[in-house]
Formats: C-alpha cells, sequence, structure tokens
C-alpha cells in the first residue's frame, strides 16, 4: 500500500507559461482518484509529473513520504495514457505478457505466466487469449491495455481516460473492474476522467482542477455543486441524488459575462 501525494506542483512547459500553479492532494490506498476538468486544465500533464514522465518546475510528489527516483517510481506505478496502442501481430497473451517488462530477466519465469494468466482470467479475457489483438473491438482492446497495466502488480495505478470512445456498457465494465481491483489490492489508483458523473459513480474522491490550481478536492456531494461547475466549466447544471449517487445534468452554457459576476 503506498500513498501518493502531491505538494504545490507547479509545472510549465516554458517560464512564461505555467500550466499547473500549485497542485496539493493525496491520493489513498484502496481508493479511486478522479481528476476532472475542462480541456487543457492540465490533467494530463499531471499524471506524467506523478509518473516521473515529466519534473516539475517546482512542488514535490511523494509516495509514502519519500521522493523516489524514476527508477524506484517504475517499480510501483503503472501508468496507461489516453494514446495507447497494441501492435496487431501480438496475441492477447503476449500482449498482456509485455506489461511483465519491468519484471523480466533474458528468461521468462514461470512466476511472470502465472501471473499472466491470473489477471488474463480475473478480467475475463480466456477465450482471446490466442487472437491477435488486430481482431479485437476497442472495448476488447482497452481491457487487454488494462491487464497490460495490472499485471505489474503496481501499488500505483495511473489511467488518462480509460473510457474515452468506449460505448456505455464497456465504460461500466471496464470501471468495475478498475474499482474492484483497486479495493482488492489495495491500489492507489488516480483516473483521469471527462464524465462526471462516471466520476460521481465510482471515484471516492474527485479533485477538480481548473486555471492550474485545484479548484475543489473531497466526495462527489460536496465537489459537485452548482456554483462551482458554473465558474470551471461555464455552465448551469442540474444536480440531483438518488439511490446515493450523485447526477449532473447540463442544462445550458453560461454567458462569458455571467461567469465573471457569479464566479
Amino acid at each position: 500500500m503506498v500513498v501518493v501525494e502531491l505538494k504545490e506542483v507547479k509545472f510549465g512547459y516554458n517560464s512564461s507559461d505555467e500550466i499547473l500553479k500549485g497542485i496539493s492532494f493525496r491520493a489513498n490506498p484502496g481508493e479511486i482518484t478522479a481528476i476532472v476538468g475542462p480541456n487543457g486544465a492540465g490533467k494530463s500533464t499531471l499524471l506524467k509529473i506523478i509518473a516521473k514522465i515529466l519534473k516539475p518546475k517546482s512542488g514535490i510528489v511523494l509516495f509514502d513520504g519519500k521522493n523516489l527516483s524514476k527508477e524506484e517510481t517504475t517499480k510501483i506505478v503503472s501508468y496507461l495514457p489516453q494514446e495507447n496502442s497494441i501492435p496487431g501481430i501480438l496475441t492477447v497473451f503476449e500482449a498482456v505478457l509485455l506489461g511483465r517488462l519491468p519484471h523480466l530477466s533474458w528468461r521468462v519465469k514461470k512466476e511472470d505466466l502465472k501471473i499472466v494468466r491470473n489477471t488474463i482470467t480475473e478480467l475475463r479475457l480466456e477465450k482471446y487469449a490466442e487472437r491477435y489483438t488486430s481482431q479485437l473491438s476497442g472495448g476488447e482492446k482497452q481491457m487487454v491495455l488494462i491487464a497490460q497495466a495490472l499485471v505489474r502488480e503496481p501499488k500505483v495505478l495511473l489511467l488518462d481516460e480509460p473510457v474515452s470512445n468506449l460505448d456505455m456498457r464497456n465504460q461500466l465494465e471496464i470501471l468495475e473492474l478498475i474499482k474492484k481491483f483497486t479495493k482488492e489490492r489495495k491500489i492507489s489508483t488516480i483516473v483521469v476522467l471527462h464524465d462526471l458523473n462516471l466520476a460521481a459513480k465510482y471515484a471516492d474522491k474527485i479533485v477538480i482542477i481548473s486555471n492550474g490550481k485545484v479548484r475543489a478536492c473531497g466526495d462527489a456531494k460536496s465537489v459537485l455543486r452548482p456554483e462551482v461547475l458554473a465558474e470551471v466549466y461555464e455552465v448551469e447544471v442540474n444536480i440531483s441524488s438518488s439511490d446515493g449517487n450523485i447526477h449532473v445534468l447540463p442544462l445550458r452554457p453560461l454567458s462569458r459575462s455571467f461567469c465573471s459576476e457569479v464566479c
């Protein structure tokens, strides 16, 4: 189990353009932390900083209170970027085995094969194991990519829009599995989502990023409020609750002048 903590993380691709302006929050083991916000808010950039792909201008990312090196981070973190692909010449089994690369030596061990088989079984991909990935649907390919990330047995799981471009059933199926693995394995899962209703349904914590800063952080009920969403997304919304779930219904875009007055 690993606690992820960001403290005043700032980042910009050049000295005059600061994308992140002091991001701080904490992601706990066994919980899903959803990062939401408008396009260009820096959500994907933030995941790359946590994965140590990008270095922050200032601030720090801690894992159980430690500032790990890139190599140390790679051993405990699985990162699935938004844009990803699988070579079509590989079978599903081979593609999932690739996820074990950080653990593989020149010879594949029986333990590695066992972990791959178990992961394929848990994600209900057995019938596709010998099928080439080029023969899979979009949802099936995304499930293989999730398997690649999980087969590494990470302590921290970073997912950038893992259900984008998928139909409703595949979205729910994948997020159900992510939640199951997060709880059972006590993974600290941080996921970027665009759909606020999916974030409300599956996340234990929601972090709203706007203009490079954390606008709100907490559970769905405390974060997804009309005035907050009006400020961040410039839309009027209706918020309802049923069966303990928060539902966000966008009503209309707000004028720029209205947003400047109330926000």
